[in-house]
């Protein structure tokens, strides 16, 4: 049913939910995986004056945890995964990563919200389903009710 899976990891504990049941979809169906890490730059808010070689290296630093911790992660449960690393809005990113490489199903991490957060943060942009042609599988907690 699914050949190509884009799991979606930006090393939240949401994150790491859609690692574990997209690895399990994964293995299921014996697809071919591709990691996509998701950073946001500490640099976009950092003051230009802030912008050091050190703070630079840190960024990078991080994000490439990110990227080998989810790649090891799955790994270790027997899946080769190919690893692309991205700094940025997801919304963005998903969508474009999904089609350079034919994904037929994208695993994102869901974080659940208030229904004032829900409010305040309404806006007219485009969702990951209105941006994307394949599955979207969103991996909730299973921890909670």
């Amino acid at each position: 049913m699914y050949s190509k899976i884009l799991l979606c990891y930006d090393g939240t504990v949401e994150g790491r939910n859609a690692l574990r049941q997209g690895a399990d979809v994964a293995l299921c169906m014996k697809a071919e995986t591709h990691l996509l890490a998701i950073c946001r730059s500490m640099l976009e808010t950092a003051t230009p004056e802030g912008n050091t070689e050190a703070l630079v290296q840190c960024d990078q630093d991080r994000a490439d945890t990110i990227l080998k911790e989810g790649v090891a992660w799955l790994e270790e449960r027997g899946l080769s995964a190919h690893g692309y690393l991205v700094y940025g809005n997801p919304i963005k990113h998903i969508p474009e990563t999904a089609r350079r490489i034919g994904a037929d199903l994208i695993v994102v991490g869901h974080r659940r919200r208030s229904r004032l957060a829900r409010w305040w943060s309404d806006s007219d942009e485009q969702t990951l389903l209105d941006l994307t042609t394949c599955s979207i599988l969103a991996a909730v907690r299973t921890d909670t009710p």
